[in-house]
């Protein structure tokens, strides 16, 4: 396999994923696969939900349609794993990671549209990293499709930031301001994963 570069996706993050929490997820792989799973389906749930929101933007419809479609695939290929694997599918309560993201977005455009897509952009580029991280400590068969999914997943990453700088630029951001977002939610978001949860998830801080 082709290897992916995701040095943009570290420069990008504030933190690395803490090595408590990998311990945890060798630990407890039943839990991580199902999480991904949900993970899968909430990424091409975003996806839908800003094509149906802003349907004036064609380069937003044409770029989240196509992540859409990846994010269901690899919803797919998870099943699969887990029915090889006798793991069932079943409810999980949600991290508090994304709520924990989303709650400090602007709810006024066009700040609020910057801020989905920045929040897109983080969630897409954690979930890459904690691939890059897992992979090495997994059996063959699931490091594998871990590693293949880092291109897609640094791409999404790429096209969610590449979104909210075009539409930022188009509103009359500055550009100054994205980066201020950026840097504001790079420091939510490494609070998020370095601060000590009480139950594991994909998205999850170490446990207490």
């Amino acid at each position: 396999m082709k290897t992916v570069d995701i040095q943009p996706v570290k420069d990008f993050l504030a933190c690395e994923t803490p090595q408590a929490w990998l311990q945890t997820a060798l630990e407890n792989q039943s839990i991580l696969l199902i999480d991904h799973a949900n993970c899968e389906k909430k990424a091409a749930s975003t996806a839908l939900n800003l094509m149906y929101r802003y349907v004036d933007k064609p380069d937003l419809l044409t770029r989240m349609s196509k992540l859409a479609r990846e994010e269901l695939r690899h919803f797919e290929q998870v099943l699969a794993i887990m029915q090889q694997r006798n793991v069932d599918y079943v409810q999980l309560s949600s991290a508090r990671y994304a709520g924990g993201l989303r709650e400090h977005m602007r709810t006024s455009e066009p700040g609020k549209l910057i801020d989905v897509l920045i929040v897109g952009a983080f969630i897409e580029a954690r979930s890459c990293e904690r691939f890059d991280s897992l992979a090495p400590l997994l059996d063959e068969e699931l490091a594998e499709f871990y590693r293949s999914l880092l291109r897609s997943e640094s791409r999404h990453f790429m096209d969610y930031l590449k979104l909210a700088k075009q539409y930022a630029k188009e509103a009359g951001v500055d550009a100054a301001e994205v980066d201020r977002r950026v840097a504001f939610f790079a420091e939510k978001e490494a609070e998020l994963i370095q601060a000590p949860d009480r139950e594991f998830r994909f998205h999850s801080g170490p446990l207490n």
